[in-house]
């Protein structure tokens, strides 16, 4: 049956390409439509100005047929033989060609440039920001976005909607502000709090939980900054991560103006990846290029600009131009670049420049790094609005369900509430860029804390009207951080190369650093190695049990790579920059070898070392140190070709290591950063691994989660027949519900009425309605066993109640 199903549904789905609605349908339609239903014309009462308007149909009714788009009218008047009814009514009409371009088009759903319309809109969004007074506060709604959809409300005489109950307000807030579902001792003290202003201290309270809110806004930015653990450009180095850079943003919550001045103007290698993009093997078209990427995700990320066609020539869509796409990637540009129009060159060179001079410009003539610092002042500058709205618009959107602009990467496109929109922006500004300000201001409002609005199939296709929160999608991320807390099966390793947690300044004063500077034999005493020398170290650390919890520092004058048990795990050229490294997932039961590849720089002798220090924690709750000290050995003999197996060197050829005099400066960054790393190590072993530290995989894709090769601003909201079928037949969740029901089997319920009682409020943070109860214990029975526990918790999951943040 599931293959039938399968055969069916692909036999479906069209073999030929999609459809370019920029270059395939506008010219077709501009060619033969446009004298009678383009812009200000619409004759039959029928215009094809916007989609809207098209799938509004005209006098005679409906021209578009959703449902069964090959008996639309549209198809029928193209292709009929009645020269009264053919439409266009003069000329030879439309060629084959154009014909199979049409019902193609048709067949797809009829897919829009966003924000495009024949007819260029009135609306030009404005440039710098704008001071909103804000109305009069109705029923003692003081919060400012309350006073906006209030004014919104009354001015179109809709009804607000009614408030939430407590249950599903918290499970909203936390789902969209940590990515996590409250437990069941969370709910109930919540529901139990009958003091005023218990919602907003709960959001307080989430915003300020630092590592939760890092590790789930991290999928956020993982998709806007196209980051990735793996995929296209990591294994061929085009490509580099920015985990580590971005982590430590999002833990610490740096400011937004600074925030995106790092990723335009790196000023480490650590934010990098962004702006270098993927550089792809073999012949690439002129819009792939480094320089086009840069140019792309600066307009999309951070102004909601769309230069994709631009980049090709000027835009058919919106008002950008070739040139203005080439002079913001020309900024990047390490040597003269060459326009080129369609994939050819039209003979002349880009020129360095911002796409906004009205706030400033780039100096053409200056050095790259210089360029980009610029253009990173430009971007965040005072009187760049289009900078705040397009960030505020996203959060918005996170929150709500829909921007305040739609699409988000569309902020050319009118806002249904310009006053909110601008007021937002400036509300970020005036709070010095701090995104959790934002997210505290609408998520403590009432309108937020409100019932969702109910969805219509053709909403999308008129005028939209603001009525209240929409549902959103579960990510894939907040799907199985939500499965594995309910079943305890989260996977015990991670992918993201970065050092969880935040540091404890408390406990980083209890920490007394304990290990030894080490080297060769160049760093005898009378010796100094020389410039450029190049060693191994290496510790055989034996375990006789499993590491619950443990983290390293690390660091090395002047360069290291470290790798354990034959896989490189960190590495860095810069030792006044302690590195942090977890190790609970990487040590074993055994022997275990770490190998250092260490090096010495300068232009002439001057001193080397090597300094590490781990804090373990094993199995059965003893904590060992592990440092460098005079127990290390060290050989001169690296090996060719891949550095994989340094363990592999002849065992004879490893002398003992000479523990080298403590400079002042290595003193000096050990002491100011390395206690505290060891205590955010020490404090990060109870954390379960979360999906946004994972590689993709069948079923975070089956889920939702994008490939991330282009930029992603918004994941679809609908789930697709094949993600249904994976999620009702896939293995690995099959697996993980199995895992779970036996872990609840294990556990002493003092009745199957508590099973369900749990299994309801950690899910869907409810108790059941007594159907519900009825039917699920009747299919648990009186002495729940794994299987009917397994089956209760699929039913439960597969709810749309669950899959959506209602």
């Amino acid at each position: 049956m599931k293959k039938s199903l399968c055969i069916l549904f692909l036999s479906a789905v069209p073999a030929w390409a999609a459809i370019d609605f920029a270059h395939q349908i506008v010219p077709v339609l501009r060619k033969h439509c446009a004298e009678c239903h383009m812009g200000d014309k619409k004759k039959g009462g029928f215009s094809m100005n916007d989609r809207g308007s098209l799938m509004t149909g005209g006098e005679k009714g409906l021209v578009v047929n959703a449902k069964v788009p090959h008996e639309s009218m549209l198809l029928d008047v193209v292709t009929t033989e009645d020269k009264e009814l053919r439409m266009p009514p003069k000329g030879p009409g439309l060629t084959k060609d154009e014909i199979t371009l049409l019902k193609q088009w048709v067949a797809e759903g009829l897919p829009w440039e966003a924000g495009f319309a024949f007819k260029k809109p009135a609306y030009e969004p404005p440039l710098k920001p704008r001071q909103v007074n804000l109305p009069s506060a109705m029923d003692g709604r003081e919060n400012p976005v309350d006073r906006l959809v209030d004014a919104y409300f009354v001015e179109r005489k809709l009804a607000r909607p009614k408030m939430l109950e407590d249950g599903a307000f918290m499970r909203r807030a936390y789902l969209d502000l940590i990515g996590l579902l409250p437990m069941p001792e969370e709910l109930a003290d919540f529901q139990a709090d009958k003091t005023a202003g218990k919602r907003e201290r709960l959001v307080q309270s989430l915003l300020a939980r630092d590592v939760d809110y890092a590790e789930h806004w991290l999928t956020f930015w993982n998709d806007l900054l196209r980051n990735d653990y793996g995929g296209t450009g990591f294994i061929t180095g085009g490509r580099k991560q920015i985990s580590k850079w971005l982590y430590e943003s999002l833990v610490n919550n740096k400011r937004f103006d600074q925030f995106t001045r790092e990723l335009i103007a790196p000023p480490t290698d650590d934010s990098r990846g962004f702006i270098d993009g993927i550089k792809w093997r073999g012949e690439v078209s002129a819009g792939q290029t480094v320089e086009i990427q840069f140019a792309q995700s600066v307009g999309q990320s951070f102004l909601g600009i769309n230069l994709k066609c631009a980049s090709c020539h000027d835009s058919f869509v919106d008002r950008w131009k070739l040139d203005e796409a080439y002079g913001l990637a020309a900024i990047y540009a390490e040597k003269p670049l060459d326009i080129h129009r369609c994939d050819k060159p039209v003979g002349r060179q880009a020129k360095a420049g911002w796409l906004f001079p009205e706030i400033g410009n780039v100096e053409a003539s200056a050095p790259r790094a210089e360029r980009l610092q610029q253009l990173a002042a430009l971007m965040t500058h005072p009187e760049n609005g289009r900078f705040t709205r397009t960030i505020v618009n996203r959060l918005w959107h996170r929150l709500m369900g829909r921007g305040i602009v739609h699409p988000l990467d569309a902020m050319d496109t009118p806002p249904w509430n310009a006053d909110l929109l601008d007021f937002l922006a400036t509300h970020l500004q005036k709070n010095e860029y701090d995104l959790k300000q934002t997210l505290q201001l609408i998520a403590t409002s009432q309108i937020y804390q409100s019932r969702g609005d109910v969805m219509t199939g053709e909403a999308e296709d008129a005028a939209y009207v603001f009525k209240g929160v929409r549902s959103k999608r579960l990510t894939a991320e907040q799907f199985l951080d939500a499965v594995w807390r309910l079943t305890g099966a989260a996977p015990s390793k991670m992918d993201a190369s970065v050092f969880r947690g935040k540091p404890d300044p408390a406990l980083a004063q209890q920490i007394q650093l304990q290990g030894k500077w080490i080297w060769g034999d160049s760093a005898l005493p009378g010796n100094i190695p020389p410039a450029g020398e190049k060693i191994l170290l290496r510790k055989i650390l034996k375990l006789d049990q499993a590491v619950a919890a443990g983290s390293a520092i690390m660091t090395c004058d002047n360069g290291f790579s470290l790798y354990i048990n034959g896989r490189k795990v960190t590495g860095s050229e810069n030792w006044e920059q302690i590195v942090a490294v977890p190790l609970a997932d990487k040590l074993v039961v055994g022997p275990n070898t770490l190998v250092v590849i260490a090096t010495n720089a300068g232009k002439g002798p001057n001193p080397a070392g090597l300094y590490f220090e781990a804090r373990l924690k094993l199995a059965d709750g003893k904590e060992i140190s592990v440092t460098t000290d005079d127990t290390w050995e060290w050989n001169a003999t690296i090996p060719e070709g891949k550095e994989g197996r340094l363990g592999a060197v002849a065992a004879k050829s490893w002398k003992p290591v000479v523990v080298v005099k403590t400079l002042g400066a290595w003193k000096q960054r050990l002491d100011s950063q390395g206690p505290a790393l060891l205590a955010q190590g020490g404090k990060n072993g109870h954390l379960m691994v979360r999906a946004s530290l994972l590689k993709s995989d069948f079923l975070m894709r089956s889920l939702g989660r994008p490939n991330r090769d282009q930029i992603v601003s918004m994941r679809p909201n609908e789930i697709t027949t094949l993600e249904a079928l994976d999620l009702s037949n896939g293995e690995a969740l099959t697996t993980t519900l199995a895992r779970g029901a036996e872990t609840l089997a294990a556990r002493d319920w003092k009745t199957p009425e508590a099973l369900v009682n749990w299994i309801y409020e950690s899910v869907l943070s409810r108790d059941p309605t007594s159907t519900e109860l009825q039917a699920a214990l009747e299919a648990i029975g009186e002495k729940p066993t794994v299987i009917p526990i397994q089956d209760l918790l699929w039913a439960v999951v597969m709810q749309p109640e669950f899959l959506f943040v209602r």
